[in-house]
């Protein structure tokens, strides 16, 4: 159930190891939270993601099925935010270059601190992390930092006995974050709650390690379904599950139609978010709890297919710039003359997500003006694209989160998470130990694979049907 990566990874290796398999897919499209959206029908269109748009290199599982789909001569170097020295960021004073920012960071800096005579040194990379999680962290985690200067005061302070030549921000290039954290453990401790695990997407989403896949995202999920010799079934919405003890019994709503499968074994890979809004029955109570508990975050995406590429004209290439205020971060694909003009988590996705798409497309293209006013001459947007997945009917939202819990209470959720309720077996993001990445649904569709296989061999030696 779920013909997102999960889903599909799972039908292919099920596929490999003999077992017949059918995937359910509510929405009209396999792919899940992986979303190319195309401006035309043709396949050179111009695109740009809607949903998942980077795999950072060390994700072993992500990459193992990059290259055995077919798709590693696809393989193209992902420039993220804060990784270009002409891209903008928003200081007090506007926008502003990132190789002339340190200045104005520092400053902005300096005012938040509840004293002065730190080394620069220190000031500097301080002012690259707090520029990070202004960047990208959600607002109430921002505020728990930027808004306490205490707190930025501690940190500081700690940086101020440490050797930070290796981690600097240079003109040409960020701070070294994912060496610092590795280096320094117990730097971490220092963050406010949340943060501290918050801190781990900031590394990765600011790391150079990252990779895409020219021609779109799509195309991994687009080489599973294509590999199946399974039945992939979409626009088929699972309305009801009976996790009985010899077999799992699904309703199936397609064409105003209720179709009911009986099958030995079912992996269900619907985001809990969603699952809550489908009939259960025959579920222990601790597994209904953690389907309706467990946490996901907003994210939206709101992307602008413009006559040319005006960017260019400003020196830039590519990357991301912080473009603040409702919409905080603004991307520059390199596939033409498309612009991601808002990439959103927590509270500001929400936001967008509750507005109606065209005022949506309207109040994005408003505030980008503030750092590109070319995207409000006459006929430069040709089109606009968006997706609110806090808002979407088949995800409910953007990805798991963890945040502020400590590692007993995450092995725990994960433990419930995952857990099978008699044959039915569970995967997905959310039952993973790295949620919100392709790479961690990949890993708990292995599992559950494995599971099932274990499971299914050992008490029905003859029949293998999944």
């Amino acid at each position: 159930m779920g013909a997102g990566v999960a889903g599909l990874v799972a039908a292919y290796e099920l596929n490999g190891r003999g077992y017949d398999v059918d995937v359910y897919e509510a929405s009209p499209r396999v792919g899940g939270r992986i979303h190319t959206h195309r401006f035309g029908p043709e396949p050179a269109a111009p695109y740009v993601e809607l949903g998942a748009m980077r795999i950072p290199t060390k994700h072993r599982h992500a990459m193992r099925y990059v290259r055995e789909l077919g798709l590693i001569d696809r393989v193209r170097p992902f420039r993220t935010l804060l990784s270009e020295a002409s891209n903008y960021l928003i200081s007090e004073s506007g926008p502003v270059r990132l190789s002339e920012a340190m200045p104005a960071l520092v400053g902005s800096l300096q005012r938040r601190l509840p004293r002065s005579g730190y080394r620069e040194a220190s000031l500097r990379f301080a002012a690259f992390l707090t520029l990070a999680v202004e960047a990208i962290a959600p607002v109430y985690m921002r505020g728990q930092l930027l808004g306490n200067p205490m707190q930025i005061g501690r940190l500081v302070d700690r940086l101020d006995g440490m050797d930070l030549g290796p981690y600097l921000p240079e003109p040409d290039r960020s701070a070294r974050l994912a060496e610092f954290f590795v280096d320094n453990p117990g730097f971490r401790s220092l963050l406010p709650l949340g943060l501290d695990g918050f801190i781990d997407d900031i590394v990765t989403e600011t790391n150079a390690d990252l990779v895409s896949l020219e021609g779109g995202m799509d195309a991994l999920p687009r080489r599973l379904a294509d590999a199946l010799t399974a039945a992939v079934w979409v626009d088929h919405k699972v309305v009801g599950i009976r996790a009985r003890k010899q077999d799992v019994v699904i309703e199936v709503v397609h064409a105003k139609r209720t179709i009911v499968r009986r099958y030995d074994y079912v992996l269900c890979t619907i985001p809990f978010s969603a699952l809550r809004h489908i009939r259960l029955c025959d579920f222990d109570p601790d597994k209904l709890a953690i389907v309706r508990k467990i946490e996901y975050c907003p994210a939206t995406k709101v992307a602008f297919y413009c006559r040319e590429p005006f960017w260019r004209n400003d020196g830039i290439s590519g990357g991301a710039s912080f473009t603040g205020g409702g919409i905080r971060q603004t991307y520059y694909p390199d596939s033409g003359s498309v612009l991601l003009a808002s990439y959103t988590i927590g509270e500001e996705a929400d936001r967008l997500g509750r507005m109606k798409p065209a005022d949506r497309h309207e109040y994005v293209r408003q505030q980008l003006a503030k750092v590109h006013p070319q995207i409000l001459e006459p006929g430069m947007v040709r089109a606009a694209a968006s997706q609110a997945w806090g808002h979407d009917e088949w995800s409910r939202g953007g990805c798991t989160v963890r945040w502020g819990k400590d590692d007993g209470q995450i092995a725990d959720e994960l433990e419930l998470a995952a857990a099978p309720q008699n044959h039915l077996f569970f995967a997905g993001e959310h039952c993973s130990k790295n949620p919100a990445w392709i790479d961690g649904a990949i890993e708990s569709a292995l599992e559950a694979v494995d599971g099932i296989d274990a499971d299914l061999t050992g008490s029905y030696p003859v029949r293998r049907s999944a």
